[in-house]
């Protein structure tokens, strides 16, 4: 029994086994990743040196940025290291701490993309009162408190997943130490730890999720009543990019969280892991990029410099 309460490590059986597969799955995943650090770290370095981003709504995108490479860098080298060596041990510390990073950083994009939605807010419906509304103090505020809801809601994901009782070894059917992953290969009683992750998962995300619908109410309300059409263009335009954002985060977090642990598909949980921690980090400085004026000329600005 001591054997079976002192947990070492972690097997993470990954996506696929075949060894045929090892090679071209690590050249897409390094292709995904190298997108996702050249798109976030080049946005981040865009609106650093290009003084006319330094607008409230481009603080937020460079923390967005920022956080998707950080939570993306939290799974993806490790996965990748395993296809080319095939190494599928992480000791319990590191799963600890990459639960924890990954939760911190998830939860900090949340409340960023709610952030972001009150910042549209603030230009489509009062655009004569955004200056003094959407200050650069108050901007800093928002984006503090963004970082401190995601450490502390990592914090209880993490202590809740492991107060449970582990093997000495176990197999997690996962690529990562996801949380729902983790705590199904416990033989402990799970029906409190699965109830306290659904409800403070719950809470989080339906509560970021009003938040951002309350803003697009009072923003679409705002353009139906727009007489010029410009104005209507302009005002879709700019909420387009977060809308898209939002639908395909939330998306993948209500599919993955807001079910019990003894409910997931393993198969379909990786599938959907892979979306939300590789493809979303990658898609989105392409969401907020390609339809983007200010990002493009700022683009052009400094390629037309650099020759």
């Amino acid at each position: 029994m001591e054997n079976m309460t002192e947990v070492t490590w972690f097997v993470l059986l990954g996506l696929n086994n075949d060894p045929q597969l090892q090679l071209p799955l690590f050249t897409t995943f390094f292709l995904i990743y190298t997108i996702t650090l050249v798109g976030n770290l080049g946005m981040i370095l865009l609106i650093l040196f290009d003084s006319r981003l330094h607008t409230p709504m481009y603080i937020f995108l460079s923390n967005l940025s920022f956080v998707d490479f950080c939570y993306s860098s939290t799974v993806t080298p490790k996965v990748m290291a395993g296809f080319l060596t095939g190494d599928k041990i992480m000791s319990y510390n590191a799963c600890t701490s990459q639960i924890f990073f990954f939760a911190t950083f998830a939860n900090v994009e949340s409340y960023l993309l709610v952030s972001m939605a009150y910042d549209r807010y603030a230009a489509v419906c009062k655009p004569l009162h955004y200056t003094t509304t959407m200050t650069t103090r108050m901007c800093v505020s928002l984006v503090i408190g963004c970082y401190i809801c995601g450490f502390l809601n990592a914090s209880i994901y993490t202590a809740n997943a492991l107060s449970l009782s582990f093997y000495e070894l176990n197999v997690v059917h996962h690529f990562f130490c996801d949380i729902p992953a983790v705590m199904i290969v416990s033989y402990s009683d799970r029906q409190v730890n699965d109830l306290v992750l659904i409800s403070v998962a719950s809470f989080n995300i339906f509560f970021a999720l009003i938040l951002i619908l309350i803003s697009y109410t009072f923003i679409f309300t705002n353009i139906l009543k727009m007489q010029s059409t410009a104005g209507y263009r302009k005002a879709l335009s700019t909420c387009a990019s977060h809308f898209t954002a939002v639908s395909i985060f939330y998306g993948t977090l209500i599919f993955m969280y807001l079910q019990p642990s003894s409910s997931h598909s393993m198969d379909n949980d990786k599938i959907a892991s892979v979306f939300y921690t590789m493809v979303i980090p990658m898609l989105n400085p392409l969401v907020y990029s390609v339809r983007n004026k200010e990002v493009k000329n700022a683009f052009t600005k400094i390629v037309l410099m650099s020759k």
